[in-house]
């Protein structure tokens, strides 16, 4: 169903993709360090769900819509920026303490940093337009089902990403819990996440393309 050349060359650059620091690593460092591993692996999985849905989106042909409603774009980019800020001032104003059960804690906690990286990723539509731009390069359309070769690539891409991405979330998780041993570096960490957060906020506003 694909040119194998083509798929090669396609898992060199998601490859390269997948472990170039970028915002999505970024906020999956900020979720392993504030909330332990297994809230960084959860958070790589919401990524990892939300990279799917515009996967999903990009073969079905819903991802031009931004091309032709460029509002849209705006939109979803400016509730993207509020959302993540939203995230950096809950960071900003935790004062719990390590090993009273707060908020990053136990299952529900897992279920938000597995909300929280699908939410901040859904709301970037520039994940969106990189779909679009990227994965109909390795596609041959002389080969037929062009929508199943994207879905193929864009499948493969969301694999390899979390593989590395929840990696990363884990190793930062097991950092931060070694950190965390204070209130006052608990503390510390909090803001760093905060930083973080405010930082890819200000990044998703202030680039209108």
């Amino acid at each position: 169903m694909v040119d194998m050349s083509l798929y090669a060359a396609f898992l060199v650059a998601a490859f390269a993709l997948c472990v170039t620091p970028g915002p999505d690593m970024m906020f999956i460092v900020a979720m392993g360090g504030r909330g332990g591993p297994a809230a960084g692996v959860m958070a790589a999985f919401g990524v990892a769900c939300a990279m799917l849905v515009h996967t999903v989106a990009a073969a079905l042909g819903l991802s031009a819509l931004f091309h032709t409603l460029p509002t849209l774009y705006h939109v979803l980019r400016w509730v993207g920026a509020a959302y993540l800020l939203h995230l950096a001032v809950k960071a900003f104003r935790d004062r719990s303490v390590p090993g009273e059960g707060g908020d990053t804690g136990g299952g529900a906690g897992m279920r938000r940093a597995f909300w929280q990286g699908a939410v901040t990723n859904l709301l970037n539509p520039k994940v969106i337009l990189f779909n679009v731009a990227f994965l109909p390069q390795f596609v041959d359309p002389s080969l037929g089902h062009v929508p199943g070769q994207l879905l193929l690539l864009g499948t493969t891409l969301v694999v390899m990403g979390f593989l590395w991405d929840g990696g990363v979330g884990l190793l930062a998780g097991r950092l931060g819990n070694a950190l965390r041993r204070s209130a006052r570096v608990n503390r510390w960490m909090n803001i760093v996440s905060g930083t973080v957060f405010t930082g890819l906020a200000v990044r998703l506003a202030a680039s209108p393309k």
